[in-house]
C-alpha cells in the first residue's frame, strides 16, 4: 500500500464513538479557537478584499461566510474563512510540524459540513483526522521543507482534503485520490516576507479551498496520483531536501496529534513567542522600563531569526514578523496582544530605539532541540550594568506549558466581539461546547449574528 491509501484507511475508519473524551474537547476548543481568529480577521483588509472578489463570483448558497453571515459556494467560503482565520496571527500551532492547522483544516471541513447537512459529530471526525493527516505528513518533511514552503499552505492541503472527504464520506479509494488531488495544488512560498505582502492569507485559504475542491472531484471518480507523498517526482521529494517518511504512518491510529495543539496569546508569529513569555516575566520581575535597558540578547533558533529577523518593519503586519519589534513592545507596553499592534507603537520612538538594543543570536544547543522544542534564552542588560537571564523551552499555550479551557473561552470572547454580536457571542460559546449535539451547523453559525 502507498502511504496515501495507509492515510487514507485510518481516516475512513475513524469514528467519533472511538475518541477519547480528552480528543473531543481539544477538536472543540480548537474549533472556538479557530472562529475566535476568523472573528477578528473578517473586518481587516485582506479578508474584505477577497470577500468583495467572491462577491463578484456568486455562486451556490452551501455554506456560510463568517465574514457576513451570508451563503455562498462550499469552496468559495472555505477560501474566505481559511484566509481571514491566519490574519490576525493568532491561530493555533503545532511544533514538530511548524503547521498552523485550524487555519488551513477546519474552514473546509466546515463547509463541507454545511454543504453535506452534516452534524456536528461529523465536523469533530473531520477536524480530528485533518488535525492528523496534516500534522504527520508535516512532521516528515520539517524542518527543511519550511525554509522555503509555507507549511499552512502545502501540507495543510492534505489536512483539508482529509477533513472534508472524511465529512463527505468518501471510502478508501475516493480518500486516496483526493490526498493525490491536494498534494499536486499544495503550494505557498515565503517570498511574501521581503514585501510584507498579503500573500501568507491567501495559503490557508487556497489550502482549504484546495483541499474541499479535491474531496468532491474524488466523490465523483476524478483520480489522482496514489503516491504523492513518496513517490520519485511527488509532494515529500520536491519540497523538501531532508524528509523521514516513516513519520507519516509510525503510530498512525495509536494516539491523536491534535492533543499536541498549541495556542497563541501573543498575537505575532509563534517563533516571537518563546522571546515575548521571557521578556514580560523579566520586566515584570525587575520593573524595567526601556529607558532602563541597555541591551537585549535573544538566543534561538535559526528559523526563528530567519522568519523574524527584520529590524525595520514598515508596516503592523511586518512587526508581527519582527522579533526586535515584538521584544520592545512587550518592554513598553507590557503585553503583545491584538490590541498592541497599533500605528502608535509601530512608530513609537521609545520602541524604534529600544529595537536598536537587540540581538538576535543563533544558539547550537537550543538549535538542537528544534522543532520539537522551540526554545529562547533572553539576556536583558539594565543601564546599570546588570544582566537579567530567563529561559524557556516551551511557549505559553503549548502543551507543556498549557493554557487552560477558561483562557480559550476568554480569548475567543475578545476576539470574537469584533464580528459577532455580544449574544451571538455567548450563543456560540455554548454551543461550540455542545458540539456533538449539534444537528444544523449553519444555524449555529448564524446564532452568532443574532442580536
Amino acid at each position: 500500500m502507498s502511504i496515501s491509501q495507509d492515510l487514507s484507511r485510518f481516516v475512513v475508519n475513524s469514528c467519533y464513538d472511538d475518541f477519547p473524551p480528552a480528543v473531543v474537547r481539544a477538536a472543540k476548543d480548537a474549533f472556538l479557537d479557530w472562529l475566535g481568529s476568523a472573528a477578528a480577521g473578517a473586518e481587516k483588509p485582506p479578508g474584505q478584499i477577497m470577500q468583495a472578489v467572491v462577491g463578484e463570483m456568486g455562486g451556490n448558497p452551501e455554506a456560510t461566510l463568517l465574514s457576513t453571515g451570508q451563503k455562498t459556494a462550499s469552496i468559495l467560503a472555505a477560501l474566505v474563512n481559511g484566509a481571514i482565520s491566519h490574519i490576525v496571527e493568532l491561530d493555533d500551532v503545532h511544533k514538530a510540524s511548524i503547521l498552523h492547522a485550524g487555519a488551513a483544516i477546519i474552514p473546509a471541513a466546515l463547509a463541507a459540513a454545511e454543504k453535506a447537512g452534516a452534524s456536528g459529530k461529523h465536523l469533530i471526525e473531520g477536524i480530528v483526522v485533518g488535525y492528523e493527516v496534516a500534522i504527520r505528513i508535516g512532521e516528515a518533511v520539517s524542518p527543511a521543507h519550511y525554509y522555503y514552503w509555507h507549511t499552512t499552505g502545502t501540507v495543510g492541503t492534505y489536512g483539508a482534503a482529509a477533513a472534508a472527504g472524511k465529512i463527505l464520506g468518501l471510502n478508501e479509494e475516493q480518500m486516496t485520490d483526493a490526498l493525490g488531488s491536494a498534494g499536486t495544488q499544495a503550494a505557498g512560498l515565503w517570498e511574501f516576507l521581503a514585501d510584507g505582502a498579503m500573500s501568507k492569507h491567501l495559503h490557508p485559504g487556497k489550502s482549504c479551498l484546495n483541499g474541499l475542491l479535491s474531496a468532491l472531484l474524488a466523490q465523483k471518480g476524478f483520480t489522482a496520483a496514489k503516491k504523492i507523498l513518496e513517490g520519485e517526482k511527488g509532494f515529500v521529494r520536491a519540497t523538501a531536501a531532508e524528509f523521514d517518511l516513516g513519520k507519516i504512518t509510525s503510530g498512525l491510529g495509536q494516539g491523536f496529534k491534535i492533543l499536541e495543539n498549541c495556542y497563541k496569546i501573543h498575537a505575532s508569529c509563534r517563533h516571537t513567542h518563546h522571546a515575548l513569555d521571557v521578556v514580560l516575566e523579566l520586566v515584570q520581575k525587575y520593573d524595567l522600563k526601556p529607558e532602563q535597558i541597555a541591551k537585549i540578547a535573544v538566543k534561538t533558533y535559526p528559523t526563528a531569526i530567519d522568519i523574524t529577523g527584520n529590524f525595520n518593519p514598515d508596516s503592523l503586519y511586518a512587526a508581527k514578523f519582527s522579533l526586535p519589534f515584538c521584544v520592545a513592545l512587550a518592554v513598553k507596553a507590557r503585553k503583545a496582544g491584538l490590541n498592541e499592534f497599533t500605528s502608535e507603537n509601530l512608530d513609537d520612538p521609545a520602541i524604534r530605539s529600544l529595537m536598536t538594543k537587540v540581538e538576535l543570536v543563533e544558539d547550537a544547543e537550543i538549535t538542537d532541540l528544534y522543532p520539537e522544542k522551540w526554545p529562547a534564552v533572553v539576556e536583558i542588560i539594565d543601564t546599570r550594568g546588570k544582566t537579567h537571564v530567563g529561559r524557556t523551552d516551551y511557549p505559553l499555550g503549548d502543551p507543556e506549558n498549557p493554557v487552560t479551557h477558561e483562557q480559550i473561552v476568554e480569548k475567543f470572547r475578545e476576539l470574537a466581539q469584533l464580528n459577532f454580536s455580544p449574544m451571538g457571542v455567548e450563543n456560540l460559546i455554548a454551543a461550540v461546547d455542545e458540539l456533538e449535539g449539534v444537528t444544523d451547523l449553519s444555524q449555529m453559525l448564524q446564532n452568532g449574528f443574532a442580536q
